[in-house]
């Protein structure tokens, strides 16, 4: 599963299995992930981030979302 981000705490990265899946990433802080579509910015998934986390959580998906879409279809081809 490679990483591709690591900011504030916050590890960003996706599954090498799951490439039949539209682009996303997966965000693990302690105990906590979140999964998230790139195209729609939308929360596919959440468990253990309260509500404040989440809009926080996207804001900084969406910063690197050029970045991580690149890295997917690098990844993916």
């Amino acid at each position: 599963m490679p990483t591709l981000l690591r900011l504030n705490g916050f590890r960003f990265y996706f599954y090498s299995h799951e490439p039949n899946e539209p682009p996303h990433v997966h965000i693990d802080c302690g105990e906590a992930t979140i999964k998230i579509w790139l195209d729609s910015l939308e929360v596919a998934k959440s468990r253990g981030f309260r509500a404040h986390e989440i809009s926080g959580i996207i804001a900084m998906t969406a910063e690197h979302r050029t970045m991580f879409v690149e890295k997917w279809h690098e990844y993916f081809g």
